[in-house]
């Protein structure tokens, strides 16, 4: 296990690999021991790599700490994310504590919550000890330091926010016919057979969909909150399944078949087969038509009553081998410039985790100054965030779905 020594013990043990502990402490000593040890390292970023402009994006950060630390990023694409925690477990298994093949994974929810239960990360408290910590916006994003209910600890540092939108082509569909919420959607789909659909779970914008429903059909949305093996399974998920029964019918190809990811789905939007998607960030749309991917045509709504919300992180292995260039890609990417480019629609879209009032004047202003796009919804128009379920619910609720609709695509 890591061993955690105080950031002064740390400089005084010369003969020590600074990253052989947790990382302690923003002094400029001990972050210039960090970027010392970095330069040369190769950081093995597991991350999803199902869409060209994140890829792009990685690309970009990758170029950027070549450039400045002499770090090489390589990036591992991953369909899903539980597959780099499993890798992780297996080299545990097999007791390689040292020199694992990951140095950082893109990560959050049941995934987060897997490998901090079996003590699989890094840490605990280095994330808020990063430099550019100074500039995140804990105290008005709660999800920040909670992941899907559980405490991050400082083991994963933030890089996006996340909203639950959906989006329709207005050239083909009347704003005012949109649905506002669950119920309404099922009307909808009703009326409209064919015309909607969801990324089959374990996909995370499936299983997303799937929580939204939860939400809003549950009786007592407390309960969610707790681990789903504490509450009547069974009977607090009814609602949800129940629904499921009435709008598989109604949905593309009977549900015979689901769209493998967002992907997918959105090129079924574009191609005129479906009239309604959705994603998990509020520029997506925009994003997509400043890169020729949808029609100028597509808007975003959201339902009044609200929608899932969360943040992703960055999470290091116990093991990793690079752990002092993880250290500095996750510093970077929450910088104001990556966080800027990040939520241009032109190379992303996707919403900072910084706060303005901590920026100084001239990157604040550059934010301000960012075209969001013509799909994107405005911050007061996106409606109230629903908290995300306790981790375990997920895990269940995609097993679940599975027995009862089976392996459809």
């Amino acid at each position: 296990m890591i061993k955690k020594i105080s950031l002064w013990t740390a400089l005084g043990a010369a003969s020590l690999s600074l990253t052989n502990y947790a990382f302690a402490g923003t002094d400029s000593k001990i972050w210039d021991m960090v970027v010392k040890e970095a330069e040369g390292q190769t950081v093995y970023w597991n991350a999803w790599g199902g869409s060209t402009q994140i890829n792009d994006y990685i690309d970009w950060v990758g170029q950027n700490l070549k450039d400045t630390y002499g770090i090489e990023v390589v990036h591992v694409k991953l369909d899903d994310t539980a597959n780099a925690v499993s890798a992780v477990v297996a080299e545990k298994a097999a007791g390689k504590d040292e020199d694992g093949s990951i140095d950082l994974i893109w990560i959050n929810g049941e995934n987060f919550a897997s490998m901090k239960n079996q003590d699989l990360l890094y840490g605990p408290d280095w994330a808020q000890n990063l430099p550019n910590w100074q500039y995140v916006d804990v105290e008005n994003k709660p999800t920040i330091t909670t992941d899907f209910t559980i405490p991050t600890d400082g083991m994963e540092s933030p890089w996006g926010m996340a909203k639950l939108v959906f989006f329709h082509d207005s050239a083909r569909t009347k704003a005012d016919e949109m649905p506002d919420n669950s119920d309404d959607l099922l009307k909808w789909a009703e009326k409209n057979p064919g015309r909607f659909s969801y990324p089959q779970p374990p996909d995370f914008i499936g299983s997303s969909f799937l929580k939204q429903i939860l939400i809003e059909q549950v009786e007592d949305v407390s309960l969610l909150q707790q681990p789903a093996e504490d509450v009547d399974f069974e009977a607090v998920s009814k609602p949800l399944f129940d629904y499921l029964d009435k709008l598989h019918p109604n949905l593309w190809r009977g549900a015979k078949a689901f769209p493998r990811d967002y992907p997918s789905m959105s090129q079924l939007l574009a191609d005129g087969e479906l009239e309604i998607t959705f994603a998990f960030n509020p520029a997506t749309a925009s994003s997509a038509i400043a890169n020729d991917e949808l029609p100028d045509t597509v808007r975003s709504f959201t339902f009044s009553g609200g929608t899932l919300g969360n943040t992703h992180f960055v999470a290091i292995p116990y093991n990793a081998n690079a752990k002092a260039g993880a250290l500095i890609l996750a510093n970077f990417l929450i910088s104001p410039e990556a966080q800027l480019r990040k939520q241009d629609p032109a190379f992303w879209g996707d919403p900072t985790v910084l706060a303005m009032s901590k920026l100084p004047e001239d990157k604040a202003a550059e934010f301000s100054a960012l075209d969001l796009g013509v799909a994107t919804l405005r911050p007061d128009e996106l409606g109230p965030a629903f908290d995300e379920p306790h981790p375990s619910w997920m895990a269940i609720i995609e097993e679940k779905w599975a027995s009862r609709y089976g392996v459809a695509n």
